[in-house]
């Protein structure tokens, strides 16, 4: 998979068996950036809203509801209905170096089993931001698949917003990409 970082629609990057790495250039400065990412409403435009509280050990919640994040009209196939919202996505905040890093970990369910751990970097570069986005600890080859699409599709909204474009469908990409990581993750 491609790691061009001048191309906002590159393929994540399987850095080791559970874990994948998305790095994308957005439009800045990293304060703009770090907002979309810290702030529920900003957040919502383009993954999910729910609180976060910014300090280490602070309680996430994300509230997703990706159904939002369509184009008017665009109709969520049945096999993704599961993911269309409202969904909630609880964790607690592991890292966090305001405005350049933020980790967090992934659908904690409270039973003490392990979650995932999601790292946000934010980079300075000139007035662009390199984003890099790297999620660990998945624990099968359909949640890679399923959360690489997932981060795809949500980085794509992401970039789009902080340039004021029209997002992409979101439901058509995701599929789109389905089929391109399903190649990946099976091979």
């Amino acid at each position: 998979m491609s790691s061009d970082v001048t191309d906002n629609n590159a393929y994540g990057t399987v850095l080791e068996s559970g874990a994948v790495r998305f790095e994308r250039l957005l439009p800045g400065p990293i304060e703009r950036v770090w907002s979309y990412i810290t702030e529920p409403e900003k957040r919502a435009t383009w993954l999910a809203g729910g609180e976060m509280e910014l300090r280490v050990g602070g309680r996430v919640t994300l509230e997703f509801d990706n159904s939002r994040l369509s184009p008017p009209g665009e109709a969520v196939p049945e096999r993704y209905r599961q993911y269309s919202g409202p969904v909630t996505n609880p964790g607690r905040i592991t890292q966090l170096d305001a405005p350049r890093l933020l980790a967090m970990t992934w659908g904690d369910r409270g039973d003490g089993s392990p979650a995932s751990e999601v790292v946000f970097e934010l980079k300075p570069q000139g007035n662009k931001v390199l984003l890099t986005l790297t999620h660990r600890r998945l624990t099968s080859a359909t949640e890679g698949l399923m959360v690489s699409c997932g981060w795809h599709v949500h980085l794509g909204v992401l970039a789009a917003v902080l340039r004021a474009d029209a997002p992409p469908p979101f439901w058509a990409r995701f599929d789109e990409l389905e089929r391109h990581y399903r190649k990946h993750f099976t091979a």
